[in-house]
């Protein structure tokens, strides 16, 4: 599954500091997006928080320049350890980390710190910067680390997003505690092909329900809905997955792809219904968008609410 909620990234950049768990199927080519954690994002959409007091916390004495004894990886990322971990197990790529963390560029500068607005922040471990990914991975539960991320790993020597650091930024990180992402469910049997029970509609779209809701109202072109999800190509590979960000995706019924648009009216609350959509209603046969699957996409949908 690509890390970065292929669905959620259509529509908007992820997390807030950092690069972007993510979420849910494309806008007129691309999907609707989830709440965005507070740290740093790969390639964010909104400036890093300002801190409260502009003076903010003191920069670490090398903050310059990674010091000798700092470890260095072939990415080029440097890290010394400040207060060692409470075990050996590290977050994987898919886990949800919470962390304590504040930011300086190399002239000492504070541009972003939980610390001083009292709030951890937690994100998926893929979701942030490509420095924050790789170092959190190198971290244990309880763990305080220093990092020095270049540019390249950050926003970049020229960041494109308004407001964002340029060049190396150095981060004083705390893993205070991360939990193992949920199994990604396996790919349906029927992923091939709808099978003979199940019904289309006019425009091609196929569909399955796989468990019955409550009620008879159903979302309109106006709605806001919130559903769970997990997305497969016909060869039985997942592309994306809210389950596995364990986080439902909540979006304008108007603003996903065609298939969606027109499945997600069929449904009622608390259902849950298997979607074959052709490439005509879903990215097309050869994606214009970058990154975004081809042909006939599989989806299990559980409406959780709208409104």
């Amino acid at each position: 599954m690509k890390r970065c909620a292929l669905l959620l990234a259509i529509l908007t950049l992820p997390l807030a500091a950092c690069d972007q768990k993510p979420s849910s199927p494309a806008t007129a080519e691309a999907p609707p997006a989830t709440a965005q954690p507070a740290a740093p994002t790969a390639e964010p959409t909104a400036a890093p928080q300002a801190p409260a007091e502009p003076a903010g916390l003191p920069a670490p004495p090398d903050v310059a320049a990674p010091p000798a004894d700092a470890q260095k990886t072939a990415s080029g990322l440097a890290s010394k350890v400040l207060a060692p971990g409470k075990d050996s197990a590290h977050p994987g790529p898919d886990d949800k980390v919470t962390v304590h963390y504040t930011g300086w560029t190399t002239d000492g500068k504070m541009f972003d710190s939980s610390v001083l607005r009292g709030e951890p922040a937690t994100f998926p471990v893929g979701g942030v910067i490509k420095g924050w990914t790789e170092a959190l991975q190198l971290m244990s539960k309880g763990e305080k680390r220093r990092l020095w991320i270049p540019g390249a790993l950050a926003y970049g020597d020229r960041p494109t997003r308004p407001g964002a650091p340029a060049g190396m930024l150095v981060f004083d990180v705390e893993l205070i505690d991360f939990a193992p992402a949920p199994k990604p469910p396996p790919a349906p049997k029927d992923v091939k092909a709808p099978p003979k029970g199940a019904k289309k509609t006019a425009s091609g779209l196929a569909y399955q329900v796989l468990q019955k809701g409550t009620g008879t109202e159903h979302p309109k072109p106006t709605s806001r809905v919130t559903v769970h999800y997990t997305g497969w190509t016909t060869d039985g590979e997942m592309f994306d997955s809210s389950i596995v960000r364990d986080e439902p995706a909540t979006f304008p019924v108007g603003g996903v792809i065609k298939g969606w648009t027109e499945g997600v009216q069929l449904m009622v609350k608390g259902e849950k219904t298997r979607f074959w959509i052709p490439a005509a209603l879903a990215y097309g046969e050869k994606p214009t968008r970058s990154g975004a699957p081809a042909g006939m996409l599989v989806f299990d949908i559980e409406l959780l609410d709208f409104r």
